[in-house]
């Protein structure tokens, strides 16, 4: 074709020395605008039949090629395939022209081949997710590295194409400049073996809910990379940390609660010591008609009063054998309402126990587990149960302990004024 162009011109009245460059000129314009037609065809003709067919089909996962652009990445191809094979067609007398077409052409090939494999890269993580072991073996950071080979191959490559290198010689240069790439790509290289000890050690994962106070992070993990995890925190602001760092540094990971079925309910109450006595004849009566307690009261009276007759202790002092308490009973009470709360785990941890007293007075501690794990029911389960033990207190005579307030002086200086 390049042969009948200079006729063309030659029989137009074009001087000679025009001929050559005017030729050149007009050839290269050809191949452009041939390949902009074939890349235009294959971008909205083309293109748009294999995008309806795969959204047509029954199958989700082949829905991912449209939604990653697979197809209009290979549509570059097209153009550029037509401008290598075109350049020995329309420079058939010139090799020199030809080549450099060729390796513009080659080096674009390359370009977009790496872009294809990028998105074909993100196309299987799409497609993986849809199995039952994505969200405990995620293959985001092993892609990642894989997605780092292939640009810097692509790199190589284009390099040796346009400096016409073998890009064995180009390696063997870049191997003589190692440390000073090791110095560039060490967040690289040290995220890549921290991204491999996360992954294969099951240390985090996406939508687990971890706690590392050093980064402000405490929330779900929402991406896991081999240079950053992203953590949404709960007032959904976005921490990353540094995935090395997941690492070197501790941080809590609650996906043991998640997975057990249980949240864990850990508070307690101070009880004013001054507060806490035996229990009288009347008090017992009264606390026996705690449905709660059933006939608690009774049957552990009968019990003590049976093991004092036993070793004949003199009843007449209060020191003397085993009496009930009102903090006994009490906790005793708790143990019966938490049993009958439908929304307490009941095989898992199920304690209340007395810590050591403070200043403060006695630490009354509840340990028990909600069978609702959502953060909001959770809450609720948990201010429901100190509700309702803080308005029962008095019933058994015990107070809380509570630091003197305003109100408390004004009552106390209003007495004395009296």
């Amino acid at each position: 074709m390049y042969p009948p162009i200079q006729t063309l011109l030659q029989n137009q009245g074009v001087p000679p020395e025009f001929i050559s460059p005017a030729s050149t000129t007009i050839a290269i314009m050809a191949i452009m605008i041939l390949a902009v037609i074939s890349y235009w065809i294959a971008k909205y003709f083309i293109v748009p039949l294999l995008e309806k067919a795969m959204m047509k089909t029954k199958y989700k996962w082949d829905d991912v090629f449209v939604h990653r652009k697979l197809f209009p990445f290979l549509a570059r191809l097209v153009p550029i395939v037509f401008i290598y094979v075109a350049a020995d067609l329309f420079f058939a007398e010139q090799p020199a022209t030809s080549e450099i077409i060729k390796r513009i052409a080659l080096t674009l090939l390359v370009l977009t081949t790496v872009r294809i494999l990028d998105a074909a890269l993100l196309i299987t993580e799409d497609i993986y997710s849809f199995h039952k072991m994505a969200k405990e073996r995620p293959i985001g950071a092993y892609l990642s590295i894989i997605k780092i080979v292939f640009y810097i191959f692509a790199c190589i490559l284009t390099i040796a194409i346009l400096t016409n290198k073998s890009p064995l010689g180009i390696l063997s240069v870049l191997g003589g400049l190692t440390a000073v790439l090791l110095l560039i790509f060490k967040d690289t290289i040290l995220g890549f073996v921290a991204s491999i000890q996360l992954l294969n050690l099951k240390m985090v994962r996406v939508g687990d809910w971890i706690e590392m106070p050093k980064y402000g992070a405490d929330g779900d993990v929402i991406d896991v990379t081999i240079h950053t995890v992203k953590v949404q925190n709960w007032d959904k602001t976005i921490t990353t940390i540094p995935t090395y760092a997941m690492v070197s540094n501790s941080f809590k990971n609650w996906r043991g609660m998640s997975e057990s079925g249980g949240r864990r309910i850990k508070r307690a109450i101070s009880i004013d010591m001054n507060s806490i006595k035996f229990c009288t004849d009347e008090m017992l009566e009264k606390l026996s008609q705690f449905s709660i307690l059933e006939d608690y009261p009774k049957k552990k009276q009968e019990e003590i009063t049976t093991h004092n007759q036993k070793f004949n202790f003199d009843s007449s002092m209060v020191s003397n054998g085993r009496r009930q308490t009102n903090i006994g009973i009490f906790r005793t009470y708790i143990k019966a309402y938490l049993r009958n709360n439908p929304k307490i785990h009941k095989n898992m941890t199920f304690l209340v126990r007395q810590l050591t007293p403070t200043s403060t007075g006695l630490p009354l501690e509840i340990y028990v587990f909600s069978n609702d794990q959502a953060w909001a029911n959770y809450e609720d389960i948990q201010a429901d149960i100190f509700d309702h033990i803080l308005a029962v207190l008095p019933e058994f005579g015990l107070r809380v302990f509570q630091e003197p307030a305003g109100y408390d002086f004004r009552k106390l200086n209003k007495h004395i004024e009296e």
